[in-house]
């Protein structure tokens, strides 16, 4: 129980910090506006502009804003995308990361290919497997980890009969492993 109330105070953390985000975003545009409304009227008194000019001026300001905020998405996407294609071509720039072992992508990625850019991570995590050629030429996923585990289990009505038997379960035992060794 107190895992599910740990993550769901963490994923209510998060839903808030996004919220805020956001709250700060409209006080900068509400800003923005007033500023531009201020200067407006000042620039009507100051300069004797007419009633006109100065709604002209404020509906202007108003388009120039709301153009800035529309358009900051796609220029913060076009800046992620060159950024990751130059990081990833030039590991000069640092960032780069190697996913020889393998690795998960998390977030949206933008990478080079051959015949332009790949995406990976847009739709959640996504995985990087490196790839081994078999003994019969075939391409696959390695499987990872050390070496084979076996158990071997006795069971004996009596410590003398198990003495008695212990050169055969040795042998047994040295078969399954020889068995064991030509099929990996």
């Amino acid at each position: 129980m107190a895992d599910g109330t740990q993550s769901s105070t963490e994923g209510l953390s998060s839903e808030l910090g996004g919220v805020s985000s956001q709250l700060g975003e409209i006080d900068s545009l509400a800003n923005s506006v007033s500023r531009s409304i201020t200067s407006a009227f000042r620039a009507a008194v100051s300069d004797g502009k007419s009633l006109n000019n100065v709604l002209g001026t404020i509906a202007e300001s108003f388009s120039q804003i709301a153009l800035r905020a529309a358009l900051q998405p796609v220029s913060n996407l076009i800046a992620g995308f060159v950024s990751n294609l130059f990081t990833a071509t030039n590991p000069t720039l640092g960032g780069v990361q190697a996913f020889a072992k393998g690795g998960v992508i998390s977030s949206p990625t933008y990478f080079p290919l051959g015949g332009g850019a790949g995406l990976a991570g847009e739709a959640g995590p996504e995985a990087i497997m490196p790839l081994v050629r078999g003994p019969d030429g075939s391409l696959g996923v390695a499987a990872g980890g050390g070496g084979v585990t076996v158990n071997f289990n006795v069971t004996t009505p009596n410590p003398k009969s198990f003495t008695q038997s212990q050169a055969e379960v040795s042998a047994m035992l040295l078969r399954a492993v020889k068995r064991g060794t030509r099929a990996s």
